[in-house]
């Protein structure tokens, strides 16, 4: 017999649960002890808040509550309900905090999340659940933030522990010492864009304006005053993430004067591994999405060209990701993703909006496509033509060479021994031509390489 819409979604959610970490239990046998997270069905709330569908406990203290829709259903509006069951719990059930702080609405293939220790909170789309080990820490206040460091942030108000977003909107004044004008500009317009919570955020800096130096002073402040415990820093090949390490490695905390690598641990990913101490990983979006399908490890060749460069040899959908169990969805707080163009929106974007996490690009060159996957919050503009003006950056003039190869084409004659570069695997063999082969203008650095066109 056919599964209904609603038995459907809730399969869903426990496969889903299972592979984050909670242990599925039923209302009439409850054992607490079982593990860290326990999610039990249909647990019955004090009259008049009817049933949460999942109630979820934390070391043996309630943490929040799951509902479940059946496929299809619009989650917005849910929350509601949701938070209706969070003030339901009957008064012998002991919890982290009341009312329940964490609630999910979902329908096995959506889900929705919402953090109710947050200021003005809301709900935001989730890739999946969190592990239990989580929701316990945020209950407990762990947000990865140094006694030291921490930033006096209001209280909520029931007493809750303080969140990322608290922190966010308390950030201490900028050390702007040896930075332009642009940088400082960018990082404040960024404070402000993720102080008022918006997930997703563009900076459009001209090449050599420093972006990545702006990138590295935003990564240290999010680390050391918001909390954030690990940041992820993508790139579309190997040498902007040698480049980049380059840059944290040179980079001094204006307000501690040691280098950042001194203080927090910065991971190159050479292999799939990503070191549970790294503060920042680096890495390119290609080996992400091979270490997201659980791959032991993956060819380096693959990350010496653009992401873009692949396209040929990809399907133009986006590329199907499924939960790795190794890389939770909080793994990540912020993900920085650096001259990411159009292409990698389209075929990697799953790979991105896998992580719980603010996603801020940084790029040169955006495209109609970047400002849409970035909800048009451009936070900074710094063009070419600012940056000559301010004397950041060289102007430059654009000469066209003509040559009778690019007007007219030409011809490889018979005999001649040419490299034949395959498409899919790069690989070079020499080949001679048997006949005349005659190509056109339009063919030229396309199926066709002549390096020999100017001769003086």
């Amino acid at each position: 017999m056919p599964l209904l819409p609603e038995e459907h979604a809730r399969e869903e959610i426990d496969k889903q649960l299972l592979q984050a970490g909670w242990i599925i239990q039923n209302k009439d046998e409850i054992d607490l002890g079982a593990g860290r997270g326990i999610a039990i069905r249909e647990f019955p709330l004090k009259q008049g808040h009817g049933e949460a569908d999942y109630l979820l406990y934390g070391d043996g203290k309630a943490l929040g509550v799951i509902e479940a829709k059946k496929e299809g259903k619009t989650l917005t509006g849910v929350e509601v309900q949701t938070e209706k069951y969070s003030t339901g719990l009957p008064g012998w059930v002991p919890a982290w905090h009341k009312p329940l702080p964490f609630l999910y609405e979902s329908t096995g293939t959506e889900t929705q999340f919402t953090n109710r220790f947050d200021p003005e909170p809301r709900s935001r789309f989730v890739f999946t659940f969190h592990r239990p080990e989580t929701l316990i820490g945020w209950a407990q206040g762990l947000t990865g933030i140094a006694t030291a460091d921490r930033v006096s942030s209001p209280r909520a108000v029931y007493g809750s522990p303080d969140t990322l977003l608290k922190n966010l909107q308390n950030m201490p004044p900028l050390i702007a010492d040896g930075m332009r004008p642009p940088q400082i500009k960018a990082i404040t317009n960024l404070e402000k864009s993720l102080a008022q919570n918006r997930p997703r955020a563009l900076i459009q800096m001209t090449g050599g304006a420093g972006k990545t130096y702006t990138s590295v002073a935003q990564i240290y402040r999010l680390i050391k005053y918001a909390g954030a415990k690990r940041v992820l820093f993508l790139v579309d090949r190997s040498n902007l993430a040698r480049q980049t390490l380059r840059e944290f490695q040179q980079y001094t905390a204006p307000d501690d004067g040691r280098k950042f690598v001194e203080l927090y641990n910065v991971q190159h990913l050479a292999s799939n591994a990503i070191d549970p101490v790294s503060r920042v990983c680096i890495t390119t979006i290609q080996r992400l999405y091979s270490i997201l399908k659980g791959e032991p490890d993956m060819d380096p060749e693959r990350e010496e060209h653009s992401a873009g460069e692949m396209i040929p040899t990809l399907r133009q959908e986006p590329l199907p990701v499924v939960y790795n169990p190794n890389v939770p969805i909080e793994m990540f707080d912020f993900v920085f993703t650096d001259e990411c163009h159009r292409s990698i929106y389209n075929l990697w974007r799953q790979a991105l909006e896998y992580f719980d996490a603010y996603l801020i690009g940084l790029t040169a060159t955006p495209s109609k496509q970047t400002f849409g996957f970035f909800n048009q919050n451009l936070v900074m503009e710094y063009p070419r033509a600012e940056a000559v003006a301010d004397g950041v950056c060289v102007d430059f003039d654009v000469y066209r060479i003509r040559t009778q190869i690019t007007e007219s084409g030409s011809m490889v004659e018979a005999g001649t021994y040419v490299d034949k570069r395959d498409k899919r695997s790069r690989r070079v063999r020499w080949e001679q031509i048997e006949d005349d082969l005659d190509y056109t203008a339009s063919e030229l650095d396309r199926s066709v390489v002549a390096e020999d066109q100017i001769r003086t």
